[in-house]
């Protein structure tokens, strides 16, 4: 049988989620032997999709097979009750056969966090991004429209990324300033390595005043990674949403990260 499970993670002090084999500090390999240890035999995961080092996840679905029967709230507080407090299981759920956490997704949805203020913050170090500059969200909001819809987004993927081709669709992307914060909301129907960083890698430059919104639409036109910005820190990143079709119903969380509904 086939469980889905729904994930959330600092990943503050994390090597990221994939186990390489020799890196033990991974969220996979820590997932992975814990729901061992619950169901008595090895067990092996796959993700939504796998963040990098330092990257925070609220909504991360994940999928394993079995042929023990437990509980929805026995996977769940038995694979609790071995997880580091970093990391927990928030819902388990039976599912079809046919359910890939990974390739049945239809769509990502991913939010970054700016802390712009003057001073650094010491309790939101590793799980929001400081910028001192003052940004100029209207400007960085006017920048957006260069973004959504299908691109190739070439000049936005990490030099290193394994992707096929480089063409991806952002199905919604948004900001919300709540001051001192800033919110970058954004879906698509995929990723590339670093693609989220660096799109806020090409907004602060506007947000400062240095480009015109119409610079990131140039970027992109360049397919060329060497002109856009610098790629962003990881501890402002959230993946919090996976949408998946009407067959298969899972459960639905809020869209974290909590705290920032909390107000």
């Amino acid at each position: 049988m086939r469980i889905a499970l729904g994930l959330e993670y600092d990943g503050s002090s994390w090597g990221g989620w994939q186990f390489q084999g020799h890196d033990p500090n991974t969220i996979q390999h820590a997932l992975e032997c814990a729901l061992s240890k619950v169901a008595d035999h090895p067990v092996s995961v796959v993700a939504a999709g796998r963040t990098d080092a330092g990257v925070h996840a609220s909504g991360m679905v994940v999928h394993f097979d079995t042929h023990v029967v437990r509980s929805e709230r026995s996977w769940v507080l038995g694979a609790n009750r071995y997880l580091p407090d970093s990391v927990a299981v928030q819902w388990a759920t039976l599912v079809q056969d046919e359910f890939h956490a990974r390739f049945r997704a239809l769509a990502r949805r991913y939010r970054y966090l700016i802390y712009n203020h003057p001073y650094r913050s010491a309790l939101m170090s590793q799980r929001a991004t400081w910028h001192y500059h003052e940004l100029n969200v209207p400007a960085m909001h006017a920048a957006l429209r260069y973004l959504a819809g299908e691109h190739d987004f070439s000049s936005l993927r990490a030099a290193g990324c394994q992707a096929r081709q480089p063409v991806r669709c952002i199905q919604h992307i948004s900001l919300i300033a709540r001051p001192p914060w800033i919110l970058l909301d954004i879906q698509a129907n995929g990723f590339l390595h670093h693609m989220v960083r660096n799109i806020i890698g090409v907004l602060l430059p506007v947000g400062e005043g240095k480009q015109q919104p119409g610079w990131v639409g140039e970027v992109l036109a360049a397919r060329d990674r060497t002109v856009a910005g610098v790629t962003a820190p990881p501890y402002g990143l959230y993946f919090v949403d996976v949408l998946y079709p009407e067959d298969f119903v899972l459960p639905r969380w809020p869209i974290g990260p909590a705290w920032w509904q909390a107000d």
